[in-house]
């Protein structure tokens, strides 16, 4: 007995379903499986959606002052995963903190000197920090412009809050040296804390002198204005 394949001089045709009929089972192909690969699988995890232009205002302002609030707590108390907090910059913040401290100032000053004294802690917190920025990245610094300005901007915080306190009692000088002292060298080292791993091991005395310089600077101005 020969199959119809195999007599000579007789084309081979078949139909599909009778091959499909008489194929093992183990060689017909399951597309119900397959069909279902295209897609996404039901049920998997989605992105999360990060689109905020349709939320209202004040949840936008909330999570803002939360982030500020979030950064200036890691200034007060520095610990090593604060240098990823600040990194992720914002101005806000130091814009806040720059208002703050010359109202502050120019509030204690006297009248002829008030408009003064408001330019002049605007001009050394901006452009100080701007100069410092720029000297840290001709040092061989690995960190942007704005992230720079972020830094010392939320580092000047103790600054800020010392010129709040420092009239309580201006009037004993070993309280005002106390106070404003203290707030620098918190400045200076919570802002070198931060700055430390962006330039060369060789160059960081270098680019610490101007960071110490900005909020000495700073220190100075809260010290006169309470005398």
């Amino acid at each position: 007995h020969t199959s119809p394949a195999s007599r000579p001089g007789r084309p081979f045709s078949t139909s599909t379903s009778a091959t499909m009929a008489d194929a093992p089972a183990s060689v017909i192909v399951d597309t119900s499986a397959i069909a279902g690969t295209v897609g996404p699988r039901r049920g998997a995890p989605q992105a999360p959606s990060f689109e905020t232009l349709n939320e209202p205002i004040h949840v936008t302002i909330l999570r803002d002052v939360k982030v500020v609030g979030w950064k200036l707590w890691h200034v007060l108390l520095p610990r090593g995963r604060g240098v990823h907090v600040l990194r992720d910059w914002d101005l806000w913040g130091p814009l806040v903190l720059c208002l703050v401290l010359a109202f502050n100032l120019q509030l204690t000053a006297p009248k002829d000197q008030a408009p003064l004294m408001f330019a002049i802690v605007f001009v050394i917190v901006w452009c100080g920090a701007g100069v410092v920025t720029i000297n840290a990245q001709l040092l061989g610094g690995t960190i942007s412009f704005f992230q720079s300005v972020c830094v010392l901007g939320y580092c000047m915080f103790p600054i800020v809050l010392a010129s709040l306190f420092v009239h309580i009692a201006s009037s004993w000088l070993a309280w005002r040296v106390l106070l404003v002292v203290g707030s620098f060298l918190w400045a200076a080292t919570a802002s070198v804390g931060f700055l430390a791993d962006i330039v060369p091991a060789n160059r960081k005395l270098l680019a610490t002198y101007p960071v110490t310089l900005f909020y000495s600077a700073l220190a100075w101005l809260v010290f006169i204005s309470a005398s």
